[in-house]
């Protein structure tokens, strides 16, 4: 199965092209950037650059949407027109109103969405899916989520512009946390209620914020998240979750796993090892495509965990709890 790369804008585009290479199964052929430093990842990884978006897309059958979220629609709909089937950077846009948009495109042209959240296929929180469906906790009485990390704006500027990104350290971390449990609780989120803590220069953007979700069998959530990590931290960021029940406590660290490397003059790095969610998310999304079937994260679940950023910035905005009104 032919694969490529639109985009090398996200952070993650990197990983993903290494791990293409070696998935058996795939051949990865290249990319296509229009970044300042497009013709860089060439020559640093020895990928094949495309002069076109659309000559790239002639070759292929998936493609990862790895650019600016403000784009990812005009990617997108390039890719259903060409009949290549999508795996979409997530927040998947900016706006409900792209994002619908994005989920008409691919249904007139048949081809598949997959929405980028690698953290279900972890299996911790497989595990934790697992222990849920069966109530092995429980009443759940609360869950706690933490995702924080360095500011990302330090490898890609544009992750500080509103305008391109849709918003800082909530739609950049807490997406990941409401697809979690909207998927392990097998429900949706009622209502939420937020502070947001805002930077001014250049842009108004925000670096954290705490955040409290009712879900709709009266779980209740609370998520703390920020770019607060500086650039010296010894790895990425921190992922938790902690689900407490009547009959059990789950504590969730997916990136707990590590060797400490210390360097003579460099500061010590943590080194990760065990599996890896984004290899699992790239095998669904190959395996989705030879079946022809939907991806296990398809675009309703990108759509709702939009919605739900919207509800947080509103509710900041307000000063009020925000109702999610079923679609």
């Amino acid at each position: 199965m032919n694969i490529g790369i639109l985009s090398f804008a996200h952070v993650h585009a990197e990983h993903y092209q290494a791990l293409l290479k070696a998935t058996p199964g795939v051949n990865f052929v290249g990319y296509w950037d229009d970044g300042p430093e497009a013709g860089l990842y060439a020559s640093l990884y020895g990928i094949r650059q495309f002069d076109t978006p659309e000559a790239l897309l002639a070759e292929v059958e998936g493609v990862v949407v790895c650019s600016e979220t403000s784009r990812h629609l005009e990617f997108v709909k390039l890719a259903a027109q060409s009949g290549v089937h999508v795996l979409c950077e997530k927040p998947i846009a900016t706006t409900v109103q792209d994002a619908e948009a994005m989920r008409d495109i691919c249904e007139n042209y048949g081809v598949r969405f997959m929405t980028a959240f690698p953290m279900r296929f972890d299996p911790t929180l497989v595990n934790l899916r697992e222990r849920l469906t069966a109530q092995e906790l429980g009443t759940v009485l609360g869950v706690n989520g933490i995702n924080h990390s360095e500011n990302p704006t330090h490898h890609r500027k544009w992750f500080g512009d509103p305008a391109q990104s849709g918003g800082g350290a909530v739609i950049d971390h807490v997406v990941h946390l409401v697809d979690l449990v909207r998927w392990a609780f097998q429900t949706e989120v009622q209502s939420v209620y937020a502070s947001i803590q805002w930077q001014m220069d250049p842009y108004k953007l925000d670096t954290g914020g705490l955040l409290l979700l009712n879900l709709q069998n009266r779980v209740q959530v609370s998520i703390d998240c920020s770019w607060s990590r500086p650039s010296s931290y010894p790895r990425w960021g921190h992922f938790k979750l902690e689900v407490i029940g009547e009959e059990g406590v789950l504590f969730i660290d997916p990136f707990a796993d590590h060797m400490t490397v210390y360097g003579k003059n460099t500061p010590a790095t943590w080194m990760g090892f065990g599996p890896d969610p984004i290899q699992g998310m790239l095998d669904a999304f190959v395996d989705a495509v030879k079946k022809g079937e939907q991806p296990a994260v398809g675009w309703q679940d990108g759509f709702e965990t939009l919605r739900v950023i919207q509800a947080v910035y509103e509710s900041d905005r307000t000063g009020q709890p925000v109702e999610l009104r079923p679609l």
